[in-house]
């Protein structure tokens, strides 16, 4: 895998400094972090897209720090992740299984290994559930639950298809401490204590 793989995708996004992601990623009081292109879509490629998830993760690791230690006694705490262009490296990874996004996965090993469960809810469709499951767990990422659309969820909102599967997870009795992903429908709807988002460079990232 090359580091410079511009995408083929063009679309025009705001300039901002990669100080200013720093900034806009601190969580403010919708609980939200988000990152946004550090350069014209032109121009972003493999380093620019790792820079800005990286950014974001900065943001997320020292609160999950805190937030794990913190757990109530009995409790039963969970993160909940999109897949494309959020633990996996759908645009870039151009072969099977896709690499992991490495700034998620950092974060996501942090947190399993200290006890927090992983549920990943994707719009990716039911057929191919055995192959993303496979994926997510050959890259390093230990799956508690693969939320996958069923033939009726294809005709559902996507961001109200998403909320319903983590209110499914806190009524299997988990606390969702952060959700993460790279799309407002990834994040939206609430049941979760922060949310963390990723750069999709205005849809250009699915």
């Amino acid at each position: 895998m090359t580091n410079r793989r511009p995408l083929v995708r063009r679309m025009t996004v705001t300039v901002v400094s990669t100080a200013a992601l720093v900034a806009l990623a601190a969580p403010a009081d919708a609980a939200t972090a988000s990152a946004s292109a550090t350069a014209s879509a032109a121009d972003v490629d493999y380093a620019t897209w790792q820079e800005d998830c990286q950014a974001v993760m900065s943001q997320a690791l020292p609160y999950l720090k805190q937030r794990i230690a913190a757990a109530k006694p009995g409790e039963k705490q969970a993160i909940v992740f999109d897949i494309d262009n959020t633990t996996l490296e759908t645009d870039f990874g151009f072969s099977y299984p896709q690499p992991a996004n490495k700034p998620v996965l950092n974060v996501a090993e942090y947190a399993q290994d200290h006890g927090v469960s992983l549920f990943f809810v994707t719009a990716r469709p039911g057929i191919i559930r055995a192959v993303t499951d496979y994926n997510l767990d050959h890259v390093g990422y230990d799956v508690s639950g693969l939320y996958v659309r069923s033939f009726i969820d294809l005709f559902k909102d996507v961001a109200a298809y998403k909320t319903a599967q983590r209110v499914d997870i806190e009524n299997k009795g988990y606390t969702i401490i952060a959700n993460i992903g790279n799309s407002a429908t990834d994040l939206s709807g609430g049941h979760a204590e922060k949310t963390y988002k990723l750069p999709d460079y205005d849809g250009q990232l699915s």
